[in-house]
């Protein structure tokens, strides 16, 4: 019926989610190697940084292999079940990675060694060069299926179990980080109003502390093979 709402999931906000994962992991590396040897100060800055983005993807994850891919594998043509089996084995490769950054991140973070750093730097290369390649994949091949078997309830419900561990106090920075490029449409109208002076302030204020300027490069400046993320050298990030 015209005018009707679709019961279907509205993804444009996955899109913006992607925007900010794509530029803060692609920032990652430089900005580990730009830590001066012994800078312990601004070492466990620069490594509080790396934990809130690991712990927002991670979440993020989680929530996708909980509330998409079983509706998918359910109601979607079985033609589709070959491109849910890929995005969960890059999940899980994806995983391996995050586990291997809290590992290394803390121990650089407790040191500031210049070596711990480099390794550290090299995973994060690796993790960013992945999550390129999954969520490009991701838009081309899932989210246009998700459109038409997932239903709103499910991909709001993704959305809540993806939030529900944030730090109350990180969330106008992580809503900041998200709308950097994107704006603010990507939430709901209550949520909206209530963020909308308050969380370009707390990214902008963060950014600061984090890159030095409250204006950090965009989405469309990094990237593999850019000076911030680097080649992989015909390296796999897998």
């Amino acid at each position: 019926m015209p005018g009707t709402a679709s019961p279907y999931a509205d993804t444009q906000d996955m899109y913006a989610l992607h925007t900010m994962f794509r530029r803060e992991f692609a920032l990652l590396p430089g900005l580990v190697r730009g830590v001066a040897a012994k800078d312990e100060e601004r070492a466990r800055a620069v490594a509080d940084h790396v934990r809130l983005l690991t712990l927002i993807l991670h979440n993020h994850h989680m929530a996708e292999d909980t509330y998409l891919w079983p509706p998918l594998l359910k109601r979607a043509p079985r033609d589709v079940d070959p491109v849910v089996t890929l995005l969960e084995g890059q999940h899980d490769r994806l995983d391996l990675l995050l586990k291997s950054v809290d590992t290394r991140v803390d121990g650089w973070a407790d040191s500031a060694d210049s070596a711990d750093g480099e390794a550290l730097a090299a995973t994060l290369q690796r993790l960013a060069a992945g999550i390129y390649e999954h969520m490009d994949l991701e838009e081309k091949l899932a989210l246009p299926l998700i459109e038409r078997h997932v239903l709103a309830t499910e991909w709001d419900a993704m959305a809540a179990e993806a939030q529900a561990e944030f730090p109350p106090d990180a969330v106008p920075v992580i809503v900041g980080m998200v709308a950097y490029e994107s704006g603010l449409d990507f939430l709901p109208p209550e949520a909206r109003e209530a963020l909308a002076e308050i969380a370009p302030k707390a990214y902008a204020a963060y950014s600061e502390h984090i890159y030095g300027t409250a204006t950090p490069p965009r989405s469309t400046e990094v990237g593999l093979g850019t000076p911030y993320v680097g080649p992989l050298n015909g390296a796999s990030w897998e």
